[in-house]
């Protein structure tokens, strides 16, 4: 399709979504959370040992009428008991990964219990993308927009929702856990899938989708296999699928990071994705920041900080709390607990695609006895934002706004 052809698409798709829900055709997944509350019956995997970890299979919801299992990895802190309960995360791996140990041991070293699960049929034993299969694994991944045309309880993002719930399930069993202290925090894909798990599972004490958001049929890398589906069964897919018909519901506080330039969740669909969340959100948009697993996603400081002050009673991030833009000029206001080190603008010139847009950064005046940043938008801009700092290191953003023509 050619560009003109591809926005009449979408906007077919917005409008053919709007109709479905008007006359309530093909109402949205429901999951049984009182089933998928009570813990999970688990089996040892000694085939695949972890240091320092526990290695378990789960049982699943059936897949096409059979029995399924889950892989998981989990472990405690040190010093973790029954006298001494601690808090917990539940981590959803993205496109072409599976369950992580390392990211495992990464929030055992923070204090915290964790289980990272596979949520597509596989065991961590091969390489990137080319996991084995196992043998009572559920449905394959990725988005499961070949199996659109299947039973809605038979295709990937069902299994994979609850998947999730069963392993948040099963870290509430365990008597180290304080249950009312879970988190959740997915990457990619699994990003996608805290969105909505967020707005299904109210049990989670907060959430973090890392680059993952919702309107994935308007602007994302995924609208060529919208557009194969045609029309009709696009419409499904996103009406069942898509996370802007979760987030709504979600009432946790969470926490929101991208980079700019990200190629799967550009920057458009995922500042309306934020804005769906009912609770508190605090973003964090930061100019080029590498999309994976390895290391981009699981280890910014912002993500620990976040998690400790909703769960560990820790300091905040700080929170944007009023911006605006005025004849060449925007401003931001964040309230911190922590002294702010120095403000951003960043800006592009660029129009079309996210991911191909150059970004610049340039300081903005700080007040920081009040919070309140300042900076003149360069001509020639047509996108601007404004980040803070603070003495951690730590960046939270303004929303990204047009800037005049």
């Amino acid at each position: 399709m050619n560009l003109i052809q591809r926005r009449t698409f979408v906007l077919a798709l917005a409008a053919l979504g709007l109709a479905a829900n008007l006359i309530g055709a093909e109402p949205k997944p429901r999951w049984n959370l009182k089933e998928l509350g009570r813990a999970p019956v688990t089996y040892p995997a000694p085939d695949i040992p972890a240091a320092d970890l526990k290695t378990i299979f789960y049982e699943g919801l059936p897949w096409k009428g059979a029995p399924t299992r889950v892989f998981a990895y989990y472990g405690l802190p040190e010093g973790a008991s029954a006298s001494h309960k601690v808090p917990a995360m539940v981590l959803i791996h993205g496109g072409g990964g599976t369950a992580f140990a390392d990211w495992v041991k990464l929030w055992n070293k923070r204090g915290y219990a964790a289980i990272a699960m596979d949520t597509c049929g596989a065991v961590p034993v091969g390489s990137y993308s080319k996991w084995q299969r196992h043998p009572q694994g559920g449905p394959p991944g990725w988005g499961g927009f070949a199996q659109v045309d299947e039973p809605m309880t038979d295709q990937w993002t069902y299994h994979a929702v609850a998947d999730v719930i069963l392993a948040h399930s099963f870290l509430r069993s365990l008597p180290e856990v304080d249950t009312g202290r879970i988190g959740v925090t997915g990457i990619s894909w699994g990003g996608y899938l805290t969105c909505i798990v967020a707005g299904v599972d109210s049990r989670f004490r907060c959430a973090v989708p890392v680059y993952g958001c919702g309107f994935l049929g308007e602007n994302s890398t995924w609208l060529g296999d919208f557009e194969r589906l045609g029309k009709e069964r696009a419409t499904r897919w996103l009406r069942w699928w898509d996370p802007s018909s979760y987030l709504g519901q979600a009432k946790m506080p969470m926490f929101w990071i991208n980079g700019s330039n990200d190629f799967a969740y550009p920057m458009d669909s995922w500042q309306k994705s934020h804005q769906l969340a009912r609770n508190t959100r605090t973003i964090s948009l930061q100019v080029r920041m590498p999309h994976g697993h390895n290391g981009p996603g699981e280890n910014p400081e912002e993500i620990r900080v976040f998690v400790e002050s909703v769960l560990n009673q820790g300091q905040p991030l700080g929170r944007v709390t009023r911006q605006g833009a005025r004849k060449g000029q925007a401003y931001a206001v964040c309230k911190s607990p922590v002294p702010l080190t120095k403000a951003e603008l960043n800006y592009t010139g660029d129009t079309g695609i996210w991911k191909s847009r150059k970004w610049e950064t340039i300081p903005a005046t700080l007040d920081t006895k009040n919070g309140r940043a300042e900076a003149a938008v360069p001509a020639g801009a047509t996108v601007a934002y404004l980040n803070f700092v603070d003495d951690r290191g730590c960046i939270v953003s303004s929303t990204h706004f047009p800037v005049g023509k």
